[in-house]
């Protein structure tokens, strides 16, 4: 591996949201880094704003940063109940790094937070990394279905 920090965020991570720090609490326009990791990274998170990533962060349970020096190169977050559920979400780490054991060091430092650890089940949807969750030991569940509401319904429900 080569020299990274890892930052492991307190709830909603104010420092990220509201002041850009990353590794050492270095002003390091994290949010703009973050929507660029978004954009380069991560399909499902393209075109994300900055207003709506400071939001995403401050309802985040738990919120890991990788750090190449002043540079982000990987990211993910959790929510969760503290109890019975919690979701990891948005879990992406430049291409450049990737094979290297930070996609696992941010899922493990996020199963470790206090906010996550003990709950009853850990829920994560992938399109296609069903092969490194795995690894990680999530499991496919065939008995449940995801369903989304689409967003052309009528609030009339």
């Amino acid at each position: 591996m080569r020299s990274v920090t890892l930052v492991k965020h307190s709830k909603g991570a104010p420092l990220l949201r509201l002041f850009g720090l990353g590794a050492s609490f270095k002003p390091s326009r994290g949010i703009l880094q973050l929507q660029k990791l978004f954009n380069q990274y991560a399909f499902w998170a393209k075109e994300r704003n900055k207003k709506n990533i400071k939001k995403m962060l401050s309802n985040s349970s738990s919120v890991v940063t990788l750090w190449s020096e002043n540079e982000l190169i990987g990211f993910g977050r959790a929510t969760s109940d503290s109890i019975y559920r919690a979701v990891l979400w948005d879990i992406v780490v430049n291409k450049s790094f990737q094979g290297e054991g930070y996609g696992k060091l941010i899922i493990e430092e996020l199963l470790s937070s206090k906010e996550i650890k003990r709950v009853e089940k850990v829920y994560l949807m992938t399109t296609n990394q069903e092969k490194f969750y795995n690894q990680l030991f999530f499991e496919e569940v065939l008995d449940q279905k995801l369903l989304l509401l689409n967003p052309n319904h009528n609030n009339n429900v």
